[in-house]
């Protein structure tokens, strides 16, 4: 193993050896109510510390090569944080919560939509509402939450939900069986609860968004192609990609999905700059996510998902192809998930990288002179895609020519629907519902995201501050009464650092290093620039707020630690709550000058509309991170001249004004 990264991507070999040292450990191998029922839902790769990297990269410490591994010893509660070492071939870290519940495993979900269909209560009122044959239903099964039911503590269990399937291939979303719910010990494939609230005519229409249901299809779009004859600008070797500047490894989670380590830009700008790697982000991934449904119905009510902890979004990722998902010259990342009981399996093209030409980076006319001159900016783009049930996110991250770095979260899919009665006008949907098709409604509801930044701008000594823009009151110092001031203040420990967006002030938040100064003296920074983004509405004292306390704000700031990892906890499937960002930033920890993490949360709220039916156009949510000081000029301006026809654009100059240079 000594020839691997440690940061490499897991092959299928790494992860059956893992799976072997485990089940040969004597905590599991030498107890018989485990060996059988063991489960290994999510492998991945055990991250060294910054400190362990440095200095098994330089070569002074031999490289250990570790995996991480959930385990889930038997149908109950309890989860095993394991740790294994490939180098030696030993156990290295064992941590047992007993009162956990697991991810969802997908061999329960199975076998709860198979305890669903063959339950008689069940199939009676399937019967009841004109429905014959019981593989026509879909049932979905989803994360229980936790309601202070009898039996949520003891066992692992989910919630079905069934919709009608008119044939094979037809949109289920489109006819929800309403009234109908089952609540099943997933693990042990038994129905503890059936619930039927009353017949709800199932919605007319079939929703399909296949070609061949549209009454026709465009004929007058034409082609666009993208094609780079000489290649693309990247390079790439193993799990390690440059472009433009941009060094970072690409690496996988089977929750996160999609992991960057080691961001930085090799910076050659400025008269004296030096061409070397300045670290910008040691690591950054999608921590966790939140879907928090507002609809009160007992249908609904404790729909609130948790896409990352209770699924994961690496193992519910899909693969990408040519044409479709990403268009160019495309390097595909190949990933291995694992089944529930540790077997490898690979997701092909799960990560497409690419180029893009995104418009003007910079252009400026000289009036005076007669010139002109304009770069076109292109980006880097490290995407995924997974799809969760009925939705699908798109994970885009992007890398700018200007050191701009940006995540742009691509929300589509199907929405959660609900059937409604079919001559009601449109209000009869509200308040917590909005029709959007004969007979179907969809509640309202957040997606709400959260990011972990573990940053390292030009070092491990970081320090964030809030910036406000203040205008500043008439006056002796502002005479005129146009003046604005931009503040900023540093915020000092991990309550003070529990902040939220403000468009008004121009809300922003800078990664600085004090300890580093650019060309004017200043501290070298980056900008974490949000988006128009809510923050979580159900209240904190309902089941989701408690279990989603990092959704309640938009910044978090806490100083690094190797087992807080998840915005919500390592296991939010289930939990009660208080978990992740609400309880570790309690402590209140200093986080001045020194290693420290930034969480933002960002996302969506949406309130259904027609147009997001049979599926839904993507809607976009993500922030920015922008330099500011980190370089001494603007970094691209040793970018070549654009091209028109194989000439340098606007190569022949303007004549100058002859009646003067109208001001800005």
């Amino acid at each position: 193993m000594s020839d691997v990264h440690p940061l490499a991507l897991l092959s299928a070999d790494e992860i059956n050896d893992a799976v072997a040292i485990l089940r040969a450990d004597h905590r599991i191998a030498g107890a018989a109510d485990t060996a059988e029922t063991v489960r290994f839902p999510a492998v991945r790769v055990a991250e060294p510390t910054k400190a362990e990297l440095a200095e098994m990269e330089a070569g002074t410490r031999p490289i250990d090569r570790r995996v991480r591994v959930m385990v889930v010893p038997g149908p109950g509660p309890g989860v095993v944080d394991a740790v294994v070492s490939l180098t030696t071939g030993q156990v290295v870290e064992w941590v047992e919560t007993a009162d956990a519940h697991p991810t969802l495993l997908f061999m329960e979900a199975m076998s709860a939509i198979n305890a669903t269909r063959a339950h008689p209560e069940w199939q009676a009122a399937i019967r009841l509402r004109g429905i014959e044959d019981f593989e026509q239903v879909q049932i979905d099964p989803w994360p229980p939450g936790r309601f202070g039911l009898a039996y949520e503590s003891e066992r692992r269990i989910v919630r079905c939900i069934s919709f009608w399937r008119e044939t094979g291939g037809a949109n289920g979303y489109a006819r929800p069986i309403e009234g109908l719910l089952t609540i099943v010990d997933a693990a042990r494939g038994e129905v503890l609860e059936f619930i039927d609230t009353g017949i709800v005519p199932l919605a007319p229409e079939l929703g399909s968004y296949f070609p061949a249901d549209q009454p026709s299809l465009r004929s007058d779009l034409k082609p666009i192609e993208i094609t780079q004859p000489e290649g693309p600008s990247f390079t790439v070797d193993g799990n390690l990609v440059g472009w433009q500047g941009w060094q970072l490894r690409i690496g996988w989670d089977p929750f996160e999905g999609l992991v960057l380590h080691q961001v930085g830009y090799r910076d050659r700008s400025g008269a004296s700059a030096v061409d070397e790697l300045r670290p910008i982000l040691h690591r950054a991934a999608v921590s966790e996510m939140v879907v928090p449904y507002g609809d009160t119905d007992p249908m609904h009510f404790w729909k609130n998902a948790f896409d990352a902890g209770e699924w994961g979004l690496g193992r519910m990722t899909t693969s990408l192809k040519l044409g479709c998902d990403c268009v160019g010259h495309i390097h595909y990342f190949d990933v291995h998930n694992t089944l529930d009981r540790g077997e490898p399996y690979v997701v092909a093209n799960a990560i497409c990288m690419h180029e893009e030409d995104y418009g003007i980076l910079w252009k400026h006319v000289d009036m005076h002179h007669g010139t002109s001159e304009v770069r076109r900016s292109r980006r880097l783009v490290v995407s995924f895609v997974a799809t969760v049930g009925n939705y699908e996110y798109g994970f885009f991250w992007y890398f700018y020519l200007d050191g701009t770095i940006q995540l742009e979260v691509k929300l589509t899919g199907i929405m959660s629907t609900k059937a409604m009665a079919i001559d009601a006008p449109a209000s009869a949907a509200l308040p917590y519902t909005r029709q959007i098709a004969p007979g179907l409604a969809a509640p309202l509801h957040q997606h709400l995201f959260n990011v972990r930044l573990d940053v390292t701008v030009d070092g491990f000594d970081n320090t964030v501050e809030e910036v406000n823009v203040r205008p500043i009151p008439p006056g002796p110092d502002n005479p005129w009464a146009n003046a604005f001031v931009a503040e900023a203040t540093v915020l000092e420990t991990e309550l003070a650092a529990i902040r939220d967006i403000d468009p008004a002030k121009a809300r922003a938040w800078r990664i600085v290093n004090p300890t580093k100064l650019n060309g004017l003296g200043e501290p070298v920074a980056y900008k974490l620039i949000p988006g128009s983004t809510p923050t979580l509405h159900a209240d904190p004292s309902s089941n989701v707020g408690r279990r989603a306390g990092f959704a309640r704000h938009n910044l978090w700031v806490t100083p690094w630690r190797a087992d807080e990892r998840r915005a919500a906890g390592e296991y939010p499937n289930q939990s009660v709550g208080g978990d992740g960002l609400p309880r570790w930033t309690a402590a209140d920890r200093p986080i001045v000058d020194t290693d420290i993490v930034v969480w933002h949360t960002f996302g969506v709220t949406h309130v259904p509309r027609p147009e997001d039916w049979p599926v839904m156009p993507v809607e976009y949510a993500g922030f920015s991170l922008v330099p500011f000081g980190f370089f001494d000029r603007n970094p691209a301006l040793d970018l070549p001249p654009a091209a028109a026809d194989g000439e340098h654009c606007h190569a022949e100059t303007a004549e100058p004004a002859e009646t003067g240079t109208p001001s800005p």
